[in-house]
């Protein structure tokens, strides 16, 4: 059976890949006429995100990249951003 959940309550859910590296909390979700457009999800200290950003705050994740949402939110690990050798050169 299929459970429906509210918005409001998916705020604070924390936010793990499939593979199961801890990604980050949800911040807010992004919405587009009556559709989810996508998810801000926040790096939390100590979480896969906060390493790869450094002092960034967090991403926006698109809505194709979640796969489960319950009491955890599971997303494809190809939201992990990945910098190439030569944009962390030019920073």
């Amino acid at each position: 059976m299929l459970k429906m959940k509210r918005l409001s309550e998916t705020y604070d859910l924390r936010v793990f890949t499939e593979t199961g590296d801890y990604f980050g909390n949800v911040e807010e979700s992004i919405l587009t006429k009556n559709k989810i457009f996508g998810w801000r999800i926040r790096a939390i200290k100590n979480s896969v995100l906060a390493r790869v950003l450094g002092s960034a705050k967090g991403v926006i994740v698109p809505h194709q990249l979640v796969k489960s949402i319950g009491d955890i939110m599971i997303i494809n690990k190809a939201a992990i951003p990945s910098y190439s050798s030569d944009e962390k050169e030019e920073i």
